[in-house]
């Protein structure tokens, strides 16, 4: 890479500067770095940089703040936002001003050179929207930490300043109203109205009068005139749930709207305009509709400017005890309810198949069969127990077992009934046995055994190497 490629490090931690600062001169950039976003528009003042990459939180002015002002004295400029706490306003607000990327601490240098390297790699774009205005929101936030949810709040901010339409797909439960509220929100229509309608919960004819609206004496019923759904969404939003399941008759006339922007009320000889942006979700496959002639392929490619595509919430298993804590926390009703770390375990290993919906539903149920304190297992129903193969039985002779582990250690290691950390270290003991074993049995193979222990390879690594841990090379024959 060229010298003359020059980055800049805004964080008010001067390891946190010294260590990109050295990484990234070991692949031949030029670096400068600043302590406080003041300094940092100084230097872009003076320099032109290809990359920054800023903390959120600073002393003083924000990441945010320097975000947008650096922006502004260069178009051009590559800003990656850093930050701890990897929320969903943060990630959306930063890719809503116009961030090149965003990564939570702590970070990679694996992770860094990539950035950098898409950074030389990639063209400019210069804005050509501003962004919407500050509005404050009461909507349900999006949980999710996972790579996958980060993605998704990355599109959304990109996806959000801009009036084209929007398809988001995925399973039956898996947020995309959601998706859409956010969307409206962090638009320049959010001061309008968000209309949504569910095109699956009303009847073939009646869908049409709410969507277009009727005269008065379209058809038997119509004593007066009625305003639609895109009447009412003018100047804002209309949300189309459920767009696989509308006729192909409708769907025409949904294309008109997108073409012309115009329509006409059911009986109606008078086309009326209409300023609304259209998002459309679906849990279906649309392009198998098509092929089965039951939508429209060119409303698909008019919906499909932008797209959001949903992870179901098996894919995404690090979000799911977030979830259940957030779920707990707005539905509790004061109780001091809890996880308990064997309903976690349960959780990671169901499949949910009816994603966030089924999971806040089992919440709701456990909050109420557990009035107050742990959730445990004999709150969740049936099926979930015998789909993650939980038996109370294998519970009741782990404790068995550990208890006999703790009285061996203390008839060996006298005096140690009175230190504080005694469980601390019967724990470290069984983990060892445990992480020992299961190499064992994969022949040393991480790989098989991190999948097995529901912890990722980087983990397992650490804890071979902190713990000392031999194995042997075969597995054990049962």
């Amino acid at each position: 890479m060229s010298t003359n490629q020059k980055i800049l490090i805004l964080d008010d931690e001067e390891n946190v500067r010294w260590v990109l600062k050295k990484a990234l001169e070991k692949k031949r950039f030029s670096v400068d770095s600043a302590a406080t976003a003041e300094e940092a528009l100084k230097k872009i003042e003076s320099n032109r940089y290809l990359l920054v990459f800023s903390d959120i939180f600073l002393d003083g002015m924000s990441g945010l703040e320097f975000l947008e002002q650096a922006k502004c004295l260069d178009p051009d400029l590559k800003v990656v936002v850093m930050t701890a706490q990897n929320t969903m306003n943060n990630t959306i607000e930063a890719m809503r001003k116009g961030a090149f990327d965003y990564i939570s601490k702590p970070f990679s240098l694996e992770d860094i050179y990539d950035l950098a390297g898409r950074a030389v790699k990639s063209h400019v774009d210069p804005a050509t929207e501003s962004p919407p205005p500050e509005t404050s929101s009461d909507e349900d936030p999006i949980i999710g930490k996972s790579k996958k949810m980060q993605d998704v709040f990355k599109t959304i901010g990109k996806s959000a300043p801009s009036d084209l339409p929007v398809l988001i797909t995925g399973e039956s439960g898996t947020g995309k109203e959601l998706v859409a509220r956010s969307l409206h929100h962090y638009s320049h229509r959010a001061d309008q109205a968000l209309v949504s309608i569910n095109c699956a919960a009303i009847s073939r004819e009646l869908l049409e009068s709410e969507l277009f609206g009727h005269e008065k004496g379209a058809f038997t019923g119509a004593h007066e005139t009625k305003v639609g759904r895109f009447e009412q969404a003018d100047g804002g939003t209309i949300f189309l749930d459920e767009i696989g399941d509308m006729e192909p008759s409708l769907q025409a006339k949904i294309l008109r709207v997108l073409q012309n922007h115009e329509f006409y009320r059911v009986g109606g000889k008078v086309s009326i305009r209409v300023d609304a942006r259209i998002i459309a979700a679906t849990n279906q496959d649309l392009k198998e509709l098509i092929e089965q002639k039951r939508f429209r392929e060119d409303l698909f490619h008019r919906l499909n400017v932008l797209h959001i595509d949903l992870p179901p919430l098996r894919e995404r298993q690090e979000d799911i005890p977030l979830l259940a804590r957030e779920f707990i926390k707005r539905f509790a009703n004061r109780k001091k309810a809890f996880l308990t770390r064997e309903v976690e375990n349960i959780f990671y290993k169901y499949s949910w198949r009816g994603n966030i919906r089924e999971l806040e539903n089992i919440v709701k149920r456990s909050l109420v069969l557990a009035v107050s304190g742990p959730i445990l297992p004999d709150h969740l129903p049936t099926y979930i127990l015998e789909e993650s193969e939980y038996t109370p039985a294998l519970d009741n002779e782990l404790e068995m077992r550990l208890e006999r582990w703790v009285q061996d250690y203390l008839r060996h290691n006298p005096g140690w009934e009175q230190r504080d950390d005694l469980y601390d270290r019967v724990i470290q003991m069984v983990e060892k046995r445990l992480l020992t074993a299961t190499l064992d049995n994969f022949s040393g193979k991480q790989v098989g055994a991190a999948k097995v222990l529901g912890i990722n390879r980087n983990t397992l690594k650490r804890k071979i190497d902190s713990m000392n841990l031999s194995f042997v090379k075969k597995p054990f024959k049962t």
